[in-house]
């Protein structure tokens, strides 16, 4: 009796000791997951079309959050500074009308930059920048006196500040329209298309997965 006491106490304290083991793993998981969503990378989908065909809808990507310097958790304070995002860039940042929603856009301007769009063409500094990456879907012309989707500025990008657009020009709610994005509200820049869902067709859109993003 003594020897089957000995034995169950013996297998009850084995018992305890792997649960307790695999709390601790559980829990090391968690916290290394959390550290790296908040300093390293972080999933983002993609919801519009604002920047086809470069994203499409339903596109998930990585966004590598310590390249413009590590920012202080639940906060807009870098803690460690890094290089500042530089034209053509795709980065996630804080909507500044409604920051607890993410947008996605390119960089065209930078501090200190003019800005300007002239019949769908945009100059940033006064000369024509690169638009082989955008589409356009209306062909219409749009003056400025009704929006400024297709002519707007010359406007001067603000010190710490980007003027962005999205790649699908007359489909995006950009800098044209509200604005510019505080550097501190950029959360990092898009790398990667990590999986792609096309829910129209109920498919994998495998020639997406893995695309580097420029």
């Amino acid at each position: 009796m003594k020897t089957n006491n000995s034995s169950e106490k013996d297998t009850g304290g084995k018992n305890t000791s792997l649960l307790r083991e695999n709390i601790e793993a559980i829990l090391v998981a968690v916290l290394l997951a959390l550290f790296i969503r908040t300093f390293a990378v972080q999933a983002f989908k993609i919801p519009s079309g604002s920047m086809k065909q470069t994203l499409q809808i339903g596109d998930h990507i990585l966004v590598n959050k310590f390249i413009y310097g590590v920012k202080v958790p639940f906060s807009k304070t870098t803690l460690i500074p890094a290089k500042k995002p530089k034209h053509g860039d795709i980065i996630v940042f804080k909507f500044p009308v409604d920051p607890n929603k993410d947008f996605i856009k390119r960089v065209v301007g930078v501090g200190g930059d003019i800005v300007e769009g002239r019949n769908k063409k945009i100059y940033v500094n006064k000369k024509a920048v690169d638009q082989s990456f955008t589409i356009h879907t209306d062909p219409h012309d749009m003056p400025a006196s009704v929006q400024p989707r297709d002519n707007f500025g010359p406007m001067t990008v603000p010190e710490n500040s980007l003027f962005v657009m999205g790649d699908n020009r007359d489909q995006s709610y950009d800098s044209r329209f509200w604005g510019f994005v505080d550097m501190k509200a950029v959360s990092g820049k898009a790398f990667i298309i990590y999986w792609s869902w096309d829910k129209d067709n109920f498919g994998v859109r495998w020639s997406r997965v893995g695309k580097i993003l420029k």
